[in-house]
C-alpha cells in the first residue's frame, strides 16, 4: 500500500476521525485509525464501537491499493507537526507503516485491517436530504438540556422525531427540556419515527457539521443513525430505550406572560447568578406590572437582586427557578426578545421566541 497526500488535504479529516477515537480503550485495535486507499479515494476511520467517524479525502494521483490501521494519535501528531504545504509519503510494508516528508521519517507499528470492527447498518432505513446548518441549529438549540451521567439512560441523549416534512429533536434532563423543530423534506411510509442519539454522538456530529450551506444524507435505522457528506460519513449507535412523553410536560395553562429583552434579562440572570447558592443555583423571580426583580442569595447571607423592565400586565407572581437554566435559555436564544409564560408559582415556565421561533423550552420551578 503507498500513496502521497498534501498535509493540509489529510489533517482535517484525520481529526475528525481522531476526535471519535477512546483515550482509554479494551481493544488495541481502538486506538488505531483505519486507512484504506482504493484508486484516487482515501478513506480514514475511527471509532469507539458507539460512534464510528469516516473522513475521506481525494488523492490527486492514484497509489497502490490497500487497508491497515495505525496508532492514531501518533499519525495526527506527526501530521500536526510537520510544516504546512508538505507532502505526506505513506507506505505499508512488512508489517510496519512509513511517514515521509521532506527529511523527516517516521516508522509506526501496525494493527491488521481485519482487526478493526465495523459497524453495521440494518434494514428498514428511512433517508433524507436537507442542508448540514439545519440539523447544526436543531443541535445547538438543543443540546444543552441533555443529561450527562443520569441512571435514566435514555435522557443521556437526545430524541430525533422524524415527521411528515418535518424534524424535531428534544432534550431533557428531568428539570428543564429543550424542543427544536425544523422543516425538513421527509417522506415517512408510516406513523412517526423516534430515534434517541446518544450524547457523544451528538456531541462528535456538531463538530462535523461545519459547512452550514452543503448538503448532508441522514439515514436512521433501528439501532443506528448515519451522516453522510462529501467529507465524512458519521454512524452512531442509537440509545435503546423510551423516550419519556414530552407533550404532557409541556405547560398548557399559563395566562401570566411576559415579554422582555433578552439581552437585558440575560446579564440580569448571569450578575445573579454570581451570589446565588453554588450547589442549588436557585434565584427568586418576582412579577410585578411592568417589572421583574430578581434576587439571590447565598448561605454567607450574601444578596444580589436585579430589576429588568417588561411587558407584563397581570397579578403579582412570585417563583424560584435554577438561573443555570435560565442562562443556558438566553444563551442559545437568537432574537431580541424572551417571552415567558407561567400559570402560578408552582408551574414550569414556557420560554419561547415571541415572533414563532421554531424552538421551545421549559423550566421547572424550585422551591426556596
Amino acid at each position: 500500500m503507498k500513496f502521497s497526500v498534501s498535509r493540509d488535504a489529510l489533517l482535517r479529516p484525520l481529526q475528525l476521525v481522531a476526535g471519535v477515537v477512546e483515550k482509554r480503550q479494551t481493544l488495541p485495535a481502538l486506538a488505531n485509525v483505519l486507512v484504506v486507499l482504493d484508486g484516487t479515494k482515501l478513506s480514514l476511520t475511527g471509532t469507539d464501537l458507539e460512534v464510528e467517524v469516516i473522513g475521506r479525502v481525494n488523492l490527486d494521483a492514484p497509489g497502490v491499493d490497500g487497508e491497515i490501521t495505525v496508532p492514531a494519535k501518533k499519525f495526527l501528531d506527526i501530521c500536526r507537526s510537520l510544516p504546512d504545504g508538505s507532502i505526506i509519503e505513506f507506505l505499508y510494508a512488512d508489517q510496519k507503516v512509513t511517514v515521509k516528508s521532506g527529511r523527516s521519517r517516521f516508522t509506526l507499528s501496525t494493527l491488521p485491517a481485519s482487526e478493526f470492527p465495523a459497524i453495521e447498518l440494518g434494514d428498514n432505513d428511512l433517508s433524507f436530504r436537507c442542508e448540514q446548518g439545519e440539523i447544526k441549529r436543531l443541535i445547538e438549540r438543543t443540546s444543552f438540556a441533555m443529561a450527562q451521567q443520569d441512571v435514566r439512560y435514555y435522557l443521556n441523549g437526545m430524541l430525533w422525531e422524524l415527521h411528515e416534512d418535518a424534524l424535531r429533536v428534544v432534550a431533557t434532563d428531568g428539570h428543564r427540556l429543550a424542543m427544536c423543530t425544523r422543516p425538513v423534506n421527509i417522506a415517512l411510509p408510516g406513523e412517526v419515527k423516534q430515534a434517541i442519539l446518544p450524547r457523544k454522538g451528538v456531541i462528535e456530529l456538531a463538530r462535523l457539521l461545519s459547512e452550514a450551506e452543503k448538503s448532508v444524507e441522514i439515514i436512521v435505522g433501528n439501532n443506528h443513525i448515519r451522516a453522510v457528506t462529501e467529507s465524512f460519513i458519521f454512524t452512531s449507535k442509537l440509545v435503546d430505550g423510551k423516550f419519556p412523553d414530552y407533550e404532557r410536560v409541556l405547560p398548557r395553562n399559563g395566562d401570566k406572560i411576559v415579554i422582555g429583552n433578552r439581552e437585558d434579562l440575560r446579564q440580569a440572570f448571569a450578575r445573579t447568578s454570581i451570589l446565588s447558592n453554588e450547589k442549588y443555583r436557585g434565584v427568586r423571580f418576582v412579577l410585578t406590572e411592568g417589572l421583574v426583580t430578581i434576587t439571590a442569595n447565598n448561605p454567607e447571607q450574601e444578596e444580589a437582586e436585579e430589576q429588568v423592565m417588561v411587558d407584563y400586565q397581570g397579578s403579582p407572581i412570585e417563583v424560584g427557578f435554577n438561573v443555570s437554566y435560565l442562562q443556558d435559555v438566553a444563551n442559545v436564544i437568537s432574537s431580541e426578545s424572551l417571552r415567558i409564560t407561567l400559570a402560578d408559582s408552582n408551574s414550569s415556565a414556557l420560554i419561547e421566541e415571541p415572533d414563532n421561533g421554531d424552538s421551545l423550552y421549559v423550566v421547572m420551578p424550585m422551591r426556596l
